[in-house]
């Protein structure tokens, strides 16, 4: 038995995908302002909690261990029950999560904060996990913009968001609570809006629910030597390396702007045009992407992730626009990279089992994420800011290679 789907030709995207498409968009607005505020204030939070700058990269690595954790099993749920249920789920436990982390931080409790943190993550990751969504009812050739269009639909709350903590600290502060949980106050209210706006109204779910397989069966269209395809592990290599690389920078920079001598409302201008260059080249990125090839897309990801860690790390510290500029480049990389591992690994994906690899693709991304932000504290706090930054565009310059060697074996 086969999933049967609306029809969309390769002129363009059928009413049902439309539809799915401008509810998907309304959701991710929504969860986009509440996933700045990890970004935006999570390591100071940390910092500010546990005293110490080398523990600043522990909320990136633990709310990325809990995206890890959420990306395997809200991949499965989606396969198994479809796409609405998968992404509201993933939405209310952000909320969730969120939450927590306010009663953590109000109650000086670091372990409930750690500990909401991790479910936090698990949450956000429906963010990313959406994209795929977006691409279900999309003909091969425009899934790359499918998935844009999705992931820009983020640009506005992931811009909103970190502008909004001096306000929402303010309203934290009338309530009793630290100033650095307003945004988390924001993601609370954020999130569960997004879930409830999937729950109503994405109908037809984008992915119908799979019907149950017989015990021992082969997955279907699994290959027959039960190794991955390679445009699947290709696609898998260029996300997860790109996650790391912009975590690791992105994690340390408010944490390098604070302690030089610039104000909250800088380290969220520079955040928030940094997250505003990961989500709003998406259709550009996606349409490249459909053109030229995942693979194309994903080397010329390796060279501007390269670029944005040589800048960061030799712009004067005390240097906002210079450091905004870097963190841009990080953001336009990171997008590149984003939609083109993400076209290589959906075309290769056996349709039977798409939703569940894509799940573990992005838990890889989350691990190694996870990696990044833990490491980028330790870097930092002994060998300083350039030397981390250097080493992360050096690292992201390895996809080119391993790209390139991909496109030359066969299928």
């Amino acid at each position: 038995m086969t999933r049967t789907a609306p029809s969309a030709t390769a002129a363009g995207f059928s009413r049902e995908q439309r539809r799915a498409l401008t509810v998907l968009g309304i959701s991710q607005t929504l969860g986009g302002a509440g996933m700045a505020a990890g970004i935006t204030v999570g390591a100071l939070l940390a910092r500010d909690l546990l005293g110490s700058t080398g523990l600043a990269g522990l909320p990136a690595a633990l709310y990325t261990i809990g995206a890890a954790f959420g990306a395997a099993v809200l991949g499965r749920v989606s396969q198994r029950f479809g796409r609405r249920p998968g992404l509201a789920l993933g939405n209310g436990i952000a909320a969730l999560g969120s939450a927590g982390v306010v009663a953590g931080a109000a109650a000086r409790w670091p372990v409930l904060l750690l500990a909401a943190l991790v479910v936090y993550g698990a949450g956000t990751v429906t963010g990313l996990l959406a994209r795929y969504a977006g691409a279900d009812l999309a003909p091969p050739g425009r899934r790359g913009r499918a998935a844009g269009t999705v992931l820009f639909a983020m640009t506005l709350g992931a811009v909103v968001g970190p502008n909004l903590t001096g306000p929402t600290g303010e309203l934290a502060g009338t309530w009793g609570l630290p100033p650095l949980t307003g945004p988390f106050l924001l993601a609370a209210a954020a999130y569960l809006a997004a879930a409830l706006v999937l729950v109503v109204w994405l109908r037809p779910d984008p992915l119908p629910p799979a019907p149950p397989r017989e015990p021992g069966s082969a997955p279907v269209d699994a290959h027959r030597t039960g190794r991955p395809a390679p445009g699947v592990v290709t696609g898998a290599t260029v996300m997860i390396t790109a996650q790391l690389v912009m975590i690791a920078v992105m994690t340390m920079t408010p944490v390098h702007m604070a302690g030089h001598g610039h104000t909250t409302q800088a380290v969220g201008l520079v955040i928030a045009l940094h997250v505003g260059a990961m989500f709003l080249p998406s259709p550009l990125s996606g349409l490249l992407a459909d053109r030229f090839g995942g693979r194309r897309v994903a080397a010329a990801a390796g060279a501007l992730l390269l670029g944005a860690g040589l800048l960061a790390g030799l712009a004067p510290p005390a240097s906002t626009p210079l450091l905004a500029c870097a963190l841009v480049l990080l953001g336009v990389g990171w997008n590149l990279a984003l939609l083109g591992g993400t076209a290589v690994l959906t075309d290769a994906a056996p349709a039977g089992d798409r939703a569940a690899v894509q799940g573990l693709a992005d838990t890889g991304m989350s691990v190694a994420g996870a990696t990044g932000g833990m490491v980028s504290g330790l870097v930092m706090g002994g060998a300083g800011y350039p030397v981390l930054t250097a080493a992360a565009g050096a690292l992201a310059l390895a996809v080119v290679p391993a790209v390139a060697m991909s496109g030359r074996r066969p299928a």
